[in-house]
């Protein structure tokens, strides 16, 4: 079995910040301190329940008869600010690995790194693309890299059963797509240590990296003449047809590969 990797950061933070002294201020972030004195009655609603943030709440701190006329008018005539960051995309596509703790953040990491490095395999159109996705020469941007992903959960189900913490080959191939530390560091992954290559965020993006080198250089996600192309020069289970038929038989199921025509509900009589 043959298998690659590196890390590309992923990370978001939402930074503190301070309203201007006396500005009216809304927000939806749970992590911005408002002083209770100047917190609005009504519950905020959360930024992100996916994610656990908690809405804030509170209520305004003076008596409305202990505060003078001109700085009623002041807070009013106050322009207000957002300060929320700006909204993620509820777009998920679906995985295999959805049964996995940290499943969402790979996922999100792997659209990240298509995105970005991963560009080229959105682009381009693989000439044997109908034998995984009957769909995907349609396809907008945001479908091609749900493609990209699923194919991704699919082909860790045969390469780690979707442990990052795997390690196989005697301890030379790592995490959830079992990449080489080598392999990582030739192709200038982020990072390229096994322990690195543990990171289901960083293997997923140093595996994107490889595969818009190689599938775009071959033209093809398998292939073979008198050498593995794409997916396969690099990846064991893509050289079994019935591994190949196994994650291909999943992603033409996905919404993301299905023709239009065949997810239209049938006429009436």
């Amino acid at each position: 079995m043959l298998a690659f990797g590196g890390q590309e950061a992923f990370a978001n933070e939402q930074p503190q910040i301070r309203p201007p002294s006396g500005a009216l201020v809304r927000s939806s972030v749970s992590d911005v301190a408002i002083p209770p004195e100047s917190q609005p009655q009504e519950q905020a609603e959360t930024g992100n329940a996916a994610e656990g943030d908690a809405g804030a709440q509170g209520g305004i701190g003076a008596e409305k008869e202990a505060v003078p006329a001109a700085v009623e008018t002041q807070h009013v005539n106050t322009v207000s600010f957002d300060i929320r960051p700006p909204a993620r995309s509820p777009h998920i596509p679906k995985t295999r690995w959805q049964h996995m703790q940290g499943h969402s953040l790979w996922t999100r990491a792997a659209i990240s790194a298509l995105k970005s490095h991963g560009s080229p395999l959105v682009e381009m159109v693989p000439r044997d693309i109908a034998n995984w996705c009957p769909a995907y020469s349609d396809n907008d941007d945001d479908q091609r890299r749900a493609f990209w992903v699923g194919y991704m959960s699919a082909l860790a189900k045969h390469e780690s059963t979707y442990k990052p913490w795997a390690v196989g080959g005697g301890g030379r191939w790592y995490g959830l797509l079992q990449i080489l530390p080598a392999t990582a560091r030739g192709y200038k992954c982020n990072v390229g240590t096994g322990e690195a290559l543990k990171n289901g965020a960083a293997n997923l993006s140093c595996a994107v990296r490889i595969m818009a080198f190689t599938v775009k250089r071959d033209g093809v996600i398998h292939g073979r003449d008198k050498k593995w192309r794409g997916v396969s020069a690099d990846w064991g289970p893509m050289r079994s047809s019935a591994k190949r038929q196994d994650m291909a038989g999943w992603l033409k199921r996905q919404n993301y590969c299905r023709l239009r025509n065949s997810t239209r509900p049938k006429s009436r009589p």
